[in-house]
Parts: structure tokens; sequence; C-alpha cells
């Protein structure tokens, strides 16, 4: 058999016959030579060899999806990760591990990071998942620093110090329905994150709590939500449904009944807009941690609950709770000086 040299391809002649090989030591090839089938069975070898090679980027990013890191993570975050891996692989995959203990490759990083900076958003998202699986590339010994420790983020938002006034809550209930406003006051009064308030059922509700594993973590951990006596109020105002007379065993249902499956987002999205409320449904939980701080819970504790970090819960407070504490106090200095003059 004759076939024009090809670089890496290894020919082996037995008995009067070729036999072609990926490379010298590496698979037969089974198609004919010069054929396209031949040229796409070698590509993906070869494909595969370059994946397989572990001092390569692309290995390490191979371990990281199939790392306990990676399955532990919920189903939402892995598909919405997925096409930025892609990407990374794509652009850094064929690079060395070692390439990325070098202070230049924080320039590629960003330079790669500025390519997206028309999508900020989509951006940082980027840049996090890259920083993920460097991250994990530490734990795993292979690097020693993670290349993308402060490298800034280019969309700046300040929705973790925003919360819903009780005004809001109550221009909202002027149009939205009561299955609507059953899980906006459940997630304002419990900080659940919306997902999580979804798949409340009652088995959830304890003696003295309610206690779910967050889909955020992966269920990894358990909110406990102490049961005080407003959100108390709210679970015995919302109607209890058995099997036998319906289908839902949620806490929450739509108006047909039935579990929040599909169509919340709609129905919360038409509703505040009507109520001109420029407030996401996950600002409830600013408020919900307000609400705790006021009635004498420690920052600990509200991070503890919120499976918040202390620094998150302190900002919101910082913003929405003591600042108003320390203009009440020079007001009243104020008042007082003036009444002594």
């Amino acid at each position: 058999m004759a076939m024009l040299p090809i670089k890496g391809v290894h020919i082996v002649r037995s008995k009067g016959r070729d036999y072609v090989y990926a490379w010298r030591g590496g698979p037969r090839l089974v198609s004919e030579p010069g054929t396209e089938a031949f040229v796409q069975e070698l590509a993906e070898l070869r494909k595969g060899r370059v994946d397989g090679d572990k001092s390569k980027l692309r290995f390490l990013i191979r371990s990281y999806k199939a790392s306990d890191d990676w399955k532990g993570l919920a189903d939402k975050s892995r598909a919405n990760w997925t096409p930025f891996i892609d990407k990374i692989d794509k652009r850094f995959g064929d690079l060395s591990i070692l390439a990325f203990d070098r202070p230049l490759i924080r320039v590629s990083i960003r330079k790669w990071r500025d390519e997206m900076k028309h999508t900020p958003r989509q951006a940082d998202m980027a840049l996090q998942v890259l920083s993920r699986i460097l991250s994990f590339g530490v734990a795993e010994g292979r690097l020693q620093n993670n290349a993308c420790s402060g490298i800034p983020r280019i969309y700046s938002s300040n929705r973790a110090d925003i919360i819903w006034l009780a005004d809001d809550i109550d221009a909202l209930s002027k149009v939205a329905s009561r299955e609507v406003m059953w899980a906006v006051r459940l997630a304002a009064l419990t900080g659940l994150r919306k997902s999580d308030v979804l798949k409340l059922s009652w088995n959830h509700v304890l003696a003295h709590s309610i206690e779910v594993r967050t889909g955020k973590s992966g269920e990894r951990k358990t909110a406990i939500v102490p049961i005080y006596g407003e959100l108390r109020a709210l679970l015995n105002e919302i109607p209890r449904r058995n099997g036998t007379s319906i289908a839902a065993t949620t806490i929450l249902v739509n108006t047909e009944g039935l579990p929040w499956k599909t169509g919340f987002n709609a129905s919360f999205i038409r509703a505040k807009n009507k109520a001109g409320i420029d407030k996401h449904f996950h600002d409830l939980r600013g408020t919900a941690a307000t609400r705790m701080f006021l009635a004498g819970l420690t920052v600990r504790e509200i991070s503890e609950i919120f499976t918040w970090s202390e620094d998150q819960v302190e900002r919101l407070i910082n913003v929405y709770v003591k600042k108003d504490e320390l203009l009440k106090d020079r007001i009243r200095r104020i008042d007082q000086a003036s009444r002594a003059s």
C-alpha cells in the first residue's frame, strides 16, 4: 500500500501488508489511507492524545470535571459553567500547566477577559470559572498559585445592598396573585433563595425551624431558619394540601394548586413591572437579613442562616441599619444641644 508520508504517522510492514499507526506505539488506524474517514480518524486519535497529556491545562480541566468539586455543584451551575469551560479549553487548553505559575500568564488572562468586556457579566463569569479550575489545580498540588487572584472584575453591581421595603411589598400585593405573594413574603421572612423557597415542602417545617438543603451548595449545606411569630403566621395562612385532594406536595403552589415547576418568573416579573418596582426576587434576602438583625440576631448568626460571608451581611447591615442608627443618634445629640442652649 503506497501513501504519502504524514508527519508522526508510523507505518509497519508485516507479511506483505502495511499497518498504519497514529504514532509510534499508538493505536492502529482502520480507515483506508487517503480517504476522508482516515483523516477524521487520525484527527480524533491525535486529539485524544493531546487531551491525555498531563502537562497541559486541558488535562487539568478534564480532571476538574471528573472531580467531586464539579459534581458537587448544583445542576444549574454546571449548565451555566460548561460553555465557559469550553472557552477556556479552546483558549488555554494547549498551554502547559506550569505556564500558569508564571507572572506573565496574568497578562494573557486579562487580555482574554477584556475581549469579552462588551458583556461584562459574561467576562467576569469566564474569569470566575477559570479561577475555580486553577484553584482546583492548587489543591491538587499541580500549581503553586491561582493566577486569577487579584484580577479585578469588570461588572460592578450593588444589588447585595438592595432590599425590598415594606412599601414595595405592599405595592406588589395590590397587583400580584396571592400565590405569588406567598412566595415573596416567604422569601422576605426566611432569606431563602427563590429555588429553595419554591421547593419547600411541609416536611421541611419542623417544630421550631425550617430546615432545607440549599440548591446553591449542591445540597451540601442546610439552611436552618428559626420560625418566629410573623413567619409562623404566614405558614398558618398558607393552606396545607395533601395528596388525596391535590397533587402538590410543596408549600407554595400556582393558581391551579400545583407546584411552581414553570411560570413563576413570568408571573412575578409581570406583577413587579406593573407595580413599578425595579428590584429582583433575590433582593428579598437582604430584607430578611435586615429584619433578623433588627430582631437582635448577630451578624454571625445571620451569615450561618443565609450561608453568606460575614462581610456580606456586615456590609448590608451598615447600609440599611447602622446608617440610620448613626443618623438618629446625631439628630438626638443636635436636638439635645439645641434644647440646652
